[in-house]
Parts: C-alpha cells; structure tokens; sequence
C-alpha cells in the first residue's frame, strides 16, 4: 500500500505530471526540466525528490549537473502501472502537446542553463550594473 501512496502523491501535482511526460523516451537536465516548466530550481527539485521517491523516475549525476529519466525497469508495479496510465490518458491533451513540441525545441536548441551561465552568486553580480561608489557626508567616496 505504501508505493500506490507515494505514487498517488507523486501525480497530485500538474508539474510532476508535466515532468513524467516530458521524459517520455529521453533523458533531461534539471535545467531544461526548469526552462520547460519555469519555475525555480528549488521548486524542480523538490518535484523530482519526490517523483524518485515513487520510483517514478532515475537520476545520474554528471559533474555538478544531474539528469532524469523515466524509471521503467527500476520502479514498483505500481509506478509502472502510473506511468503507462499518464501515457495512454494525456496522449491527446493540448497541454501535453504543447510541452512536447516545447521539450524538442529545448532539446534541440539545448538551451540548458547550467552550461551556458556561471552559477551562484556570480551569475547575478555579473548582470547587475555596477553601482556608483557610496559618498559620505562630506561628498567624498567611502
């Protein structure tokens, strides 16, 4: 009974759906799961711990990026079951659809930020423009 809930919990969200159809015969990066769905990287990675841990789908890790794809072999009955369930169901759904065509341009384009942009705390220094230097109260720079 304990995998159906975890995989029960796993599809009550519209955004781990969308994960689980965008993986649908390939492997992502966090970040184009992230340019997909356009949401933080925080929020993406809270979907896909829980989505692992429904055994709905795998991660490896290459480096510092981590890349996705759906568990058909390592998940429970019940995650096989989910899965094929999310395929048959939504195979005609415009939303769906419209992230699949989305899912190839990223793909295509490998518009990944994680390759294209420094992380952390360079990345948003180096798109602010510099500040004029703080005066005191004579006028003169500190």
């Amino acid at each position: 009974m304990r995998a159906f809930v975890e995989v029960a919990k796993a599809l009550a969200d519209e955004g781990r759906v969308r994960i689980l159809l965008a993986l649908r015969g390939r492997e992502l990066c966090v970040c184009e799961i992230t340019e997909l769905l356009a949401l933080a990287p925080s929020t993406i990675s809270k979907h896909m711990s829980i989505l692992r841990h429904a055994t709905l789908v795998v991660g490896r890790k290459d480096g510092r990026w981590v890349y996705y794809r759906l568990a058909e072999a390592d998940a429970t009955a019940e995650a096989r079951t989910a899965l094929e369930w999310i395929g048959t169901s939504l195979l005609e759904d415009r939303a769906a659809l419209n992230d699949a065509a989305r899912v190839e341009e990223i793909v295509k384009n490998r518009v990944c930020a994680c390759e294209t942009k420094p992380l952390g705390r360079a990345a948003v220094t180096a798109e602010r423009p510099r500040r004029r230097p703080r005066t005191g109260w004579r006028g003169v720079a500190d």
